[in-house]
């Protein structure tokens, strides 16, 4: 008997999007074992010379033109992708989707990008039968997600499915599910045990993230960290920013024995369990394994667009809070020393208060593993209550499942 298979579809531009991928997909297997899932970055997989210049091109743009970036997100807020675009798109870089679909026969496709998601949409209108999912990978929904081919939408938070129902999408086809982790963030581990594991000391630790394009920070703020070394345990994870990570070794006020510089990593998990705090920019992945972990954040000023939004929503809940001055690293790092001297750490919110328990990381791949069997399926769509504080999500590895 075949077994289900699930095909996850993505892009590349930033990385939580595949990340999100990737979690559901470890998710599914450790759900049900017998489902077989894939990701693919589907502009990748059919341009592998031209989609790597796209992406960086991208890149590029958000860093020199911001402003360029958040003008063009907000005339397009509330637009979905016409006609001719999705024709544009499907014609000039995924002309091959359908032969994609017909060699890999996927039981279900689930996008978590909105190229992808428009592809597969206009598949749909000229025939295709497989049920669509759109997993929307951030606080906040754009035009851009939204198509009338779209069998369901798993969304994060109640304010989000608010916001697809006031755009017109049916509320019998939203299902609150929270953005998916990867398994390894679904519990906690030892911190001090992991610590030393790590060759790390026993003492106030900061994690510094920037996603996986690396951490983009002023200099005051740089020296302000730096100054805390002999007090704060600082690790620095930089993601693919080589030449931060180069230059940061230059530096002396970086050469300390309390101080790790980091560049990709697939540790993160056990990262955020030996922390204390969290400093990064407010991308909805790694804010959203954060969340799981109950690891409060401090964030980097966003990047025009979904990160403005995402970073609204982790501040009115009450997960962290954003550095407009060196002050609120000074305040934190103190109240973290005071504590140890005190000998009392603050519990994580996810040990003691309901806006952990608002998030169940299972949730969304047990939605999916519903969907595929609704014969057999329990119930496993929580009351809106139980969702009132929000929901997270979190990114993960880069191994692909094969079908």
């Amino acid at each position: 008997m075949r077994k289900p298979r699930v095909l996850l579809l993505s892009e590349g531009f930033g990385t939580g999007h595949t990340q999100a991928a990737h979690a559901l997909a470890h998710g599914i297997k450790k759900v049900s074992p017998h489902v077989h899932s894939r990701v693919i970055e589907l502009g990748k997989f059919l341009n592998p010379t031209v989609a790597p210049l796209i992406f960086t091109a991208y890149r590029k743009t958000l860093s020199v033109q911001p402003k360029l970036v958040s003008l063009l997100y907000r005339t397009q807020y509330n637009k979905s992708l016409n006609g001719f675009t999705k024709l544009a798109l499907h014609r000039i870089f995924y002309t091959q989707t359908a032969q994609v679909i017909a060699q890999l026969r996927p039981d279900i496709v689930i996008c978590t990008h909105p190229f992808p998601n428009a592809v597969i949409s206009r598949l749909k209108r000229q025939g295709l039968k497989i049920p669509l999912y759109t997993l929307i990978t951030d606080y906040d929904v754009h035009g851009t997600w939204i198509n009338p081919e779209v069998n369901r939408y798993l969304v994060s938070t109640p304010q989000v499915k608010g916001m697809l129902e006031d755009r017109g999408v049916p509320s019998s086809q939203i299902q609150i599910t929270g953005i998916p982790v990867h398994p390894d963030f679904w519990e906690n581990g030892d911190k001090v045990k992991l610590r030393e594991e790590m060759g790390l000391r026993n003492m106030p630790t900061a994690l510094l993230m920037g996603g996986g394009w690396g951490l983009s920070f002023d200099e005051e703020h740089m020296k302000a960290l730096a100054s805390w070394a002999d007090r704060v345990q600082l690790v620095f994870c930089l993601g693919s920013n080589q030449k931060m990570i180069d230059r940061m070794k230059e530096i002396p006020c970086f050469q300390h024995p309390n101080i790790r510089i980091l560049g990709y990593t697939r540790e993160v998990s056990k990262l955020m369990d030996v922390s204390d705090v969290l400093i990064t920019k407010p991308g909805g992945m790694t804010c959203t394994e954060a969340m799981a972990k109950g690891l409060p954040m401090l964030f980097i000023p966003p990047h025009p667009g979904q990160e403005e939004e995402n970073c609204e929503y982790f501040v009115q809940a009450g997960h962290g809070r954003i550095i407009d001055s060196a002050d609120v690293i000074t305040n934190c790092f103190q109240e973290l020393c005071d504590e140890q001297q005190q000998g009392t750490t603050t519990p994580r919110r996810n040990d003691q208060t309901e806006q952990a328990a608002a998030y169940d990381p299972t949730l969304c791949a047990q939605a999916v593993h519903d969907l595929l069997f609704p014969a057999t399926s329990e119930v496993t769509a929580p009351s809106l209550e139980r969702f009132k504080a929000g929901i997270t999500a979190r990114p993960l590895s880069s191994t692909r499942l094969p079908l």
